[in-house]
């Protein structure tokens, strides 16, 4: 369209002469013409006088001037898209991709066919690139592709369903293994608390046989406390009587 005309001719000023694309770190000559840094000193350890390759200019050592504000320009043409509405362009070069190469399968640009990638290449034009016998090939490919893709599928869920079985024998092995641990343990919970019954339940039997031999020996105690304590309290009151009363059972009393 002629809209799109000065966008593409902004776009083509705006590469390097020499390497086709996005000027980098550009700087100027004396004649007018920009490149590359990097493209343009290159060309002086090739030829012994550097000349421009756009005009041929003399072009003098060290006269190579940095523009800041063309790097600035190209910088933002690299963020704007100029491809139209329904034109196709080449990613890599901004021209219309116009040509196929046979060998690689894929539409490239005039510039892509002169690069080293495709140059010794068979590169016909795109709307004489497939004859009728071959219009299926890349509609056969896709479908092999997609086959291929479909076989890789197939093989990853067979893997995945084998790794959830797996997982859920495991898991049927853990719970099976949890039962049986929770089973032994309450079967030594019951046979310790019925030792602890039994124990508790002797224990009980003799501390009562201890309380009931303390008690009766306590009593056989007492009951000698009492009588010795009646004796004590019988002699003394006789110690209090008159010597003529006191010593006439005397003998009698110190016997008993």
């Amino acid at each position: 369209t002629a809209a799109a005309t000065p966008a593409r001719e902004i776009q083509e000023e705006s590469k390097c002469p020499i390497c086709l694309e996005y000027l980098t770190d550009p700087v100027s000559t004396d004649c007018g013409h920009s490149f590359c840094r990097g493209c343009i000193t290159q060309q002086e350890g090739v030829y012994d006088s550097l000349c421009c390759p756009s005009c041929r200019a003399q072009i003098r050592k060290g006269a190579l001037r940095s523009n800041n504000q063309l790097a600035n320009i190209v910088e933002k043409l690299r963020q704007l898209d100029f491809s139209p509405g329904n034109e196709n362009l080449c990613g890599r070069h901004g021209r219309a991709l116009d040509l196929f190469c046979e060998e690689d399968w894929e539409a490239v640009c005039v510039l892509c066919w002169r690069s080293p990638e495709h140059k010794s290449h068979l590169v016909l034009p795109l709307d004489q690139a497939l004859p009728l016998d071959q219009a299926a090939q890349p509609h056969k490919k896709l479908q092999a592709r997609v086959a291929t893709l479909r076989e890789r599928r197939a093989k990853l869920l067979g893997l995945n369903e084998a790794s959830e079985q797996r997982s859920q024998q495991y898991l049927k092995r853990t719970q099976v293994e949890r039962q049986k641990i929770v089973a032994e343990f309450q079967q030594l919970w019951q046979f310790l608390e019925e030792q602890e019954r039994l124990l508790l339940a002797q224990l009980q039997k003799l501390e009562e046989e201890l309380e009931k031999h303390q008690t009766e020996r306590g009593r056989k105690l007492w009951e000698q406390i009492s009588r010795l304590s009646e004796r004590i309290s019988e002699l003394e009151g006789k110690c209090q009587k008159p010597a003529s009363e006191f010593l006439q059972d005397i003998r009698s009393t110190l016997s008993r």
